[in-house]
């Protein structure tokens, strides 16, 4: 490869005649830009001050400035905004650019309350960054919490080579870049005060309201024919050629052994699964719970009202406090059929961090006014929920995938969710140790520390309640039908579901995996080039062969389009056509060849990987990878074979579609034409 590039660019010499990009500084903005924008989203306020580019130093301290606002635990923002419910979200950003960079604050209303007020709300946390009004050891917990992220980044390969790309772009020296860390930890409070004063003043900001409404500036444009594109996907140039025929040494596939790259133990009746890190000091700790929603769709929100109270010991800003200057923080999720509570950060820390999360967990202390206030927030959530075109389609795929009686069976409607006391609530996250669970561990103590530190630190009863895993059941699609959700746009957004039923046969992987890499994963397949290059008929389009999720689960195939309304029959005739009659281009199923075998040559599962790894295989009844096998048999898989696995599991089949979009503005009897029509309301596809 590198003989290639030598070959075609090795001579090439920089043009000194070429004028370096230069522009007039943009004058200072002295009184606020005000912006009003209207659509059919939730409302939001986002103001934003214009601040130095990557290529100043000073940008060094807008990082800083940034966490101490918002850190997703103890930042300004965090606790006087989202810990205390004053706003249904709010954050701020650091926007990163070589030029200018902003520094962006964001806010989203509660129930009633108007975008001025959030405004105001936003405004007094950036003056209070102003003045100071902050702990002095939150610039250094600052410090600390970066080098963290840092030391996670760096264990990426593509975010190794990320830091270069970025210096180029950015125009700073290499230099400057490794010396970040040292400047940071120089950095004071006064030299963040400063900052802000300098480039946050108090008028120096534009602001932008989102209103909910009709855009008034939105014209009608008539579509223009459009001719297709004749692909030429089995022309090749001679640099390509040149490329496909060298012959570089192969990368060596690495496939995971877990015999030798994991430990798996007992430890007060709990099963462990360990990996050491001998990268950094980084440690990750999880408690996983064969629990869902499935369950009890209760747990969720019990879990989301846990992380806004305090126990006799500390208040909930407190615990975020400490939590981030330990460079620790904790998240405590319910899935569908699971739930973990995770706590990660410098593995120094991670003792005390674990006191902290049991202690919440066993002795949380109720608050009347945090949980009511916390239930109108949630049912603001879920009316702007039902604004978002994408929440809409997610909620429409899971109704057409799992049916109504699940959604009901995994949503509280409102009234239940009103319904749900303090007591009710902490006695769900209270027992929750009492069952049976799995620790997971990948941290740089040994084997036998950990071990110690585990028996130390997590307190469980002598006798686990058992838990029996359950699994959401897809449904069956033996004909056709069509349900439609009404959403007020001019753009459409449809899902083809088909399940026939058919259990996993994992000598099916590499027949599965061909098929998605030629036909609809990425953008060299068939449906990218197809739906969107060559017939412009979609601004997005994608199809994916599903494998079981797990062992007596079905394979399944789904479809996406999303396009506009006047482009739907035509859309849905030509994927139908794809599908059902996929084009064969031999030099394209090469290509997809190729990239199949490569990426399984140079991929490697490590780290905590391996165990996320494991447990997945394990789900599947299997105990070495699947790719082992597929690396082997991807090696003499032919055109032919590929042409044999679309007749036999993909050519056929019938649907469910699920369409989103304007029921006034779209084709409504050609989609009678597809199956029986059914029009569903939001609160059936949500479940509220």
């Amino acid at each position: 490869m590198l003989s290639i590039i030598k070959k075609y660019f090795g001579d090439w010499q920089p043009n000194p005649s070429i004028p370096e990009f230069t522009y007039a500084p943009e004058e200072p903005i002295t009184s606020p830009v005000e912006i009003d924008v209207n659509g059919y989203d939730a409302s939001f306020a986002m103001i934003a001050w214009r601040t130095p580019g990557m290529s100043s130093q000073e940008s060094d301290i807008a990082q800083i400035a940034n966490s101490i606002l918002y850190n997703g635990m103890a930042g300004l923002i965090d606790l006087d905004i989202n810990q205390q419910q004053k706003m249904l979200a709010a954050q701020s950003m650091n926007y990163d650019l070589t030029d200018y960079s902003e520094m962006i604050l964001v806010g989203y209303p509660l129930e009633g309350q108007s975008l001025q007020e959030v405004r105001e709300l936003l405004l007094a946390e950036a003056d209070k960054l102003r003045k100071g009004d902050f702990d002095e050891d939150l610039v250094q917990a600052t410090v600390n919490n970066i080098k963290l992220s840092q030391m996670r980044r760096l264990q990426s390969n593509s975010s190794r080579a990320m830091e270069y790309v970025n210096s180029f772009i950015n125009k700073t020296t290499w230099e400057s870049e490794v010396g970040k860390l040292a400047r940071l930890e120089k950095l004071t409070k006064a030299d963040i005060v400063a900052w802000a004063n300098k480039y946050m003043a108090p008028q120096s900001y534009a602001i932008v309201y989102k209103h909910i409404g009709d855009d008034p500036n939105i014209k009608k444009v008539e579509a223009p024919k459009i001719t297709p594109i004749v692909t030429n996907r089995d022309k090749q140039s001679a640099f390509l050629l040149d490329i496909q025929n060298s012959v570089p040494k192969p990368i060596e596939p690495v496939f995971v052994d877990y015999s030798k790259e994991l430990d798996i133990f007992d430890s007060k009746g709990l099963e462990v699964l360990y990996k050491q890190n001998t990268l950094n000091d980084i440690a990750s700790l999880s408690y996983i719970f064969d629990m869902g929603i499935m369950t009890d769709p209760a747990l969720e929100f019990a879990i989301d009202y846990l992380s806004y109270l305090g126990t006799p010991t500390r208040s909930a800003e407190q615990i975020s406090s400490e939590m981030y200057k330990l460079a620790c923080s904790f998240r405590a999720s319910a899935g569908t059929n699971s739930s973990s509570i995770s706590i990660s950060g410098l593995s120094e820390n991670l003792p005390k961090a674990m006191e902290i999360v049991e202690d919440l967990v066993a002795n949380a202390v109720p608050d009347e006014e945090i949980l009511n206030l916390l239930k109108m927030n949630e049912l603001k959530m879920r009316q702007d929920s039902k604004l978002s075109q994408r929440s809409c389609v997610s909620a429409l795929r899971s109704y057409i995938t799992y049916g109504p009686e699940f959604i009901k069976s995994t949503t509280l409607t409102n009234d239940q969710l009103l319904s749900l006391t303090s007591e009710e609530l902490l006695s769900k996250v209270k027992s929750i140790f009492s069952n049976q669970h799995r620790v997971t561990y990948y941290g740089p103590l040994s084997k036998d520390e950990f071990k110690k530190e585990l028996e130390a630190g997590h307190n469980v009863p002598a006798n686990l309640k058992s838990l029996q895993k359950v699994y959401p059941q897809m449904l069956l699609t033996p004909e056709n039908a069509v349900y439609v959700a009404q959403y007020n746009a001019q753009q459409f957004n449809y899902v083809q579901y088909s399940n026939r039923g058919e259990k996993l046969d994992l000598e099916e992987d590499a027949n599965v995996a061909l098929f998605n890499e030629y036909f609809g994963g990425g953008m060299n397949t068939i449906v990218f080039q197809e739906m969107r290059e060559s017939r412009a008929l979609a601004y997005s389009a994608g199809a994916n062969f599903a494998n079981p999720s797990y062992k007596d689960g079905n394979y399944s195939f789904t479809a996406t389009i999303g396009s506009q309304n006047d482009k739907l029959e035509k859309a849905v005739v030509a994927f139908d056509e794809i599908i059902n009659d996929m084009p064969e281009s031999e030099s394209a199923f090469e290509i997809a060849k190729t990239a199949l075998i490569s990426s399984i040559r140079t991929n490697r599962v490590t780290g905590a990987g391996v165990i996320s790894r494991y447990l997945a295989d394990r789900e599947m009844g299997v105990s070495e990878p699947r790719n082992k096998k597929i690396f082997q048999k991807a090696q003499t898989m032919t055109l032919s074979d590929l042409s044999n696995t679309q007749k036999k599991w993909i050519k056929g089949r019938t649907y469910v579609y699920g369409i989103v979009g304007d029921t006034n503005d779209m084709d409504m009897e050609f989609l009678k034409t597809l199956g029986p029509v059914k029009v569903v309301s939001l609160e059936e596809i949500f479940g509220y």
